[in-house]
C-alpha cells in the first residue's frame, strides 16, 4: 500500500534550511561571488551581471514492474528549482594593444526533491541534468547545503574561467563548456557532458575544468583541449583525463571537422560533415573508439537532415536523425549488470543514454502564434521496436519569461528499452508517462 505520509517534511528539516550551517555556506559563496564580481567590475572596462530563475515539476505514472513504483508507488512526483547568477567582464591587459581578457563566473543555487531523486540513472526519462557533485572534476566547486534521502540543496560555480583573446588566438582556462558534433537528439561526437535525448532544460550545459587553446587560420581553425579529472580515489590521473585536437574548415557551403582524442585511456577519432542538400541541411558525425588494451574499433555515428518551412503561414521546422551506437547490444539482458562494461562505463559517466544499437528520431515544431510554439520528438529503437514520444507547448509572455508544459510517454512493453528496461529479473526502470511543467525567468 502506498504510504500517505511519505511526502510530509518534518519541521526540523525546514529549520535546517535556515540553520547556521546553510547560512554560513551561502554567505561564504555569496561574499566570494560578490568579491569576484566587484573586482572584475573595478578592473574591467565593463561588467555585466544577469540572473535566471527556474522551476520544474513533474509527475510520472509508472509501470507495474518499475523499481521506483515497487519502492514508493505511483504516481511519482519530482520538483527542482534553481537560481543562476551570471557575471561577465572584459579588460585589456597592460601593454597589449590587441589582446583582451574575458572573465566568466556563473553561480548556481539549486534544490532538488522528489520520489525518483535516489533512483536517477541513465535508464530513466531525464528532463534536466543538474550536477550535484564534483567528485571526478579537478576542482571541487560544489557545496552541499542540505542532503537527505529525497532531497538535496546545493550551490556551485558552474562557470569559473578566464580567457585571453587575440585576433587569431584564444586561450581559456577554468570551468567552461565545450560542445562538439552535429546531433540533434544523439551526440556521439560530444564527449563532454552531452544532453540526454529527453532533456528539456538545455539552456546551460554543465561545465568541466578545461584548458582550451583555439587558433584560426583564414577559413580554418583548430582547437586543443585538456580536461583534467580525478579518479575514484580523488587523485588526478591521466587515465581519466581527456586530450583532444579538433580541426574545422569551410569549403564553399560545406563544413568539415576532424577530431583526434585520448579519452579515459581510449583512442577516439571523429569526422563531421555539414552541407546543404537542396532546401535542407545534411549533417553527419562518424566516430571510432579503440578501447585501452583492445585493437577493436567501436564505430558510432549520426546522420540527420532538417528543413525550415512555412506551414499555413506559420513558421515550422522538422528533422530526421539516425543513430548507430557502436557500444550497444542487439538484445537487452535480463539484468542491467550484464551489459558490456564499456557500455556501462559510458552510461555511468553520462556520455551515452541508450543501450542498443540503432535508433531513428523524428522531430518537428510549429509556431502557432508569436507567443506559442509546440514541439514534438519521437525516438524509435529499431532493434526492439519500442518508442518514446515527447511533446511540449512553449509560451513566452514577455522577453524575460518562458513557460513550458508537456509530457513524455513510452510506447513499448516491459522488457523493451523504452517500455521499461530490465534492471534485474522481473524489475524494470523507465517507461510509463511523465508530465512536466517548467517556468523560467531571466533578466
Amino acid at each position: 500500500m502506498r504510504r500517505s505520509t511519505r511526502r510530509l517534511v518534518a519541521p526540523s528539516k525546514c529549520w535546517r534550511w535556515l540553520g547556521y550551517s546553510a547560512l554560513r555556506n551561502l554567505g561564504l559563496v555569496g561574499l566570494s561571488l560578490a568579491g569576484v564580481t566587484a573586482s572584475l567590475s573595478a578592473a574591467a572596462d565593463g561588467a555585466e551581471i544577469k540572473a535566471r530563475l527556474k522551476w520544474l515539476s513533474s509527475a510520472a505514472s509508472l509501470p507495474a514492474e518499475d523499481v521506483l513504483r515497487r519502492q514508493d508507488g505511483t504516481p511519482a512526483y519530482d520538483h527542482s528549482g534553481s537560481l543562476r547568477v551570471l557575471a561577465r567582464a572584459e579588460a585589456e591587459p597592460p601593454g597589449d594593444g590587441e589582446g583582451q581578457l574575458r572573465f566568466s563566473v556563473d553561480y548556481s543555487l539549486a534544490w532538488l526533491s522528489g520520489d525518483s531523486f535516489t533512483f536517477a540513472n541513465a535508464l530513466q526519462q531525464t528532463l534536466e541534468q543538474v550536477p550535484t557533485e564534483d567528485a571526478t572534476r579537478l576542482l571541487n566547486l560544489t557545496w552541499v547545503i542540505d542532503d537527505g534521502r529525497r532531497h538535496r540543496a546545493l550551490h556551485r560555480l558552474d562557470r569559473f574561467a578566464v580567457e585571453y583573446r587575440r585576433p587569431n588566438l584564444a586561450i581559456t582556462l577554468g570551468r567552461q563548456v565545450v560542445s562538439w558534433g552535429s546531433g540533434r537528439v544523439f551526440q556521439p561526437m560530444d564527449l563532454f557532458n552531452p544532453f540526454a535525448p529527453t532533456t528539456i532544460d538545455r539552456d546551460y550545459k554543465p561545465g568541466d575544468d578545461i584548458a582550451l587553446v583555439e587558433r584560426r587560420f583564414g577559413n580554418q581553425d583548430m582547437q586543443f583541449l585538456y580536461v583534467a579529472r580525478r579518479d575514484r580515489g580523488g587523485d588526478v590521473e591521466d587515465d581519466v583525463a581527456s586530450y583532444a585536437l579538433k580541426w574545422h574548415g569551410l569549403f564553399g557551403g560545406h563544413e568539415v571537422e576532424a577530431v583526434a582524442a585520448r579519452h579515459y585511456a581510449d583512442d577516439f577519432l571523429g569526422l563531421t560533415l555539414r552541407m546543404p542538400l537542396g532546401p535542407t541541411v545534411f549533417r553527419t558525425d562518424v566516430t571510432g573508439t579503440r578501447l585501452d588494451g583492445d585493437d577493436t574499433w567501436r564505430v558510432s555515428g549520426i546522420a540527420n537532415v532538417d528543413l525550415a518551412f512555412d506551414l499555413f503561414g506559420r513558421s515550422a521546422f522538422a528533422f530526421l536523425e539516425y543513430f548507430h551506437n557502436g557500444f550497444g547490444v542487439s538484445e537487452l539482458p535480463a539484468s542491467q549488470g550484464d551489459l558490456p562494461s564499456p557500455l556501462l562505463a559510458r552510461l555511468g559517466r553520462g556520455e551515452l543514454f541508450n543501450m542498443q544499437r540503432d535508433y531513428l528520431a523524428f522531430g518537428a515544431s510549429l509556431q502557432w502564434h508569436p507567443l506559442w510554439t509546440q514541439s514534438l520528438t519521437v525516438i524509435s529503437n529499431l532493434n526492439d521496436g519500442s518508442s518514446l514520444l515527447q511533446t511540449s507547448v512553449n509560451y513566452e509572455p514577455s522577453d524575460f519569461t518562458r513557460m513550458q508544459a508537456g509530457f513524455t510517454t513510452a510506447l513499448g512493453s516491459a522488457g523493451k528499452e523504452f517500455g521499461g528496461a530490465p534492471v534485474a529479473p522481473g524489475v524494470t526502470s523507465g517507461g510509463g508517462t511523465r508530465g512536466f511543467l517548467r517556468f523560467v525567468y531571466f533578466r
